[in-house]
């Protein structure tokens, strides 16, 4: 059977992979802070702290090991606050995210390779990025650091395995722009925080944002088809 970990998996994309990945008959463990309803296979972690991943994810796959026909780890939980222009956001904030949305990926995708070493089977990290991660945006310095750091931990892991003898796949991929609580987050913003806060609203009374349910497939569908090291390490959903 065919293992997938999922953060972030209460809500939003996290939510939609994992419910989707599981009516096609694969195992998904999800990890988030809330479970959802009618939920299996879920822990509940807040990667915020982030003293404990190592050992969370090295159970996960000593107790699949045995029965996994392949591993995926998808890196999907992350937090577009801490909003403001950089001089008047507040540090802990900062920290928080940083922790969120690349220490947390960094350290589980390190414990997954390690874990996995001699592990024969396929194996991918699916880093879910952003278009931040490669565009500079006024009020978004930490998410915009941070899934910058995301692209580039993902290109030095590519390098990496290269070398290795039962490599993992690794892919930084942008999903575009979703109808998620992080859309409300941005929308709920100050125009002196945020400068593009008119251009996000605009994003969502013209229509102009895709569903969790249709990115979700369109992932699936790339994890599916798609060859990682054909892609190389960074991507855009929005082009497959």
């Amino acid at each position: 059977m065919d293992v997938f970990i999922v953060t972030g998996a209460s809500k939003g994309i996290g939510l939609e992979l994992s419910t989707q990945l599981r009516a096609k008959g694969n195992k998904v463990i999800g990890i988030a802070r809330t479970v959802p309803v009618d939920t299996e296979d879920f822990v509940v972690a807040d990667l915020a702290q982030t003293d404990g991943l190592a050992g969370m994810i090295d159970s996960l796959i000593e107790e699949n090991r045995a029965t996994a026909t392949s591993f995926t780890l998808v890196n999907n939980a992350g937090m577009v606050d801490p909003i403001g222009l950089i001089g008047s956001v507040h540090p802990e904030e900062m920290a928080a995210a940083m922790s969120v949305n690349l220490t947390a990926p960094m350290i589980l995708s390190n414990t997954f390779i390690a874990k996995l070493k001699d592990y024969k089977g396929p194996k991918r990290i699916v880093n879910i990025s952003s278009g931040a991660g490669r565009n500079a945006y006024e009020g978004w310095g930490t998410y915009c650091a941070t899934k910058a750091g995301l692209d580039h931990f993902s290109r030095v892991v590519t390098l990496e395995q290269a070398n290795a003898e039962y490599p993992v796949d690794i892919v930084a991929i942008a999903p575009g722009i979703i109808d998620t609580g992080m859309q409300e987050t941005i929308r709920a913003s100050r125009e002196e925080a945020f400068p593009l806060l008119e251009r996000f609203i605009d994003y969502k009374e013209q229509g102009m944002l895709s569903s969790a349910e249709h990115t979700a497939e369109k992932l699936i569908s790339f994890m599916e088809h798609e060859g990682f090291k054909v892609v190389g390490p960074i991507a855009d959903i929005r082009n497959f």
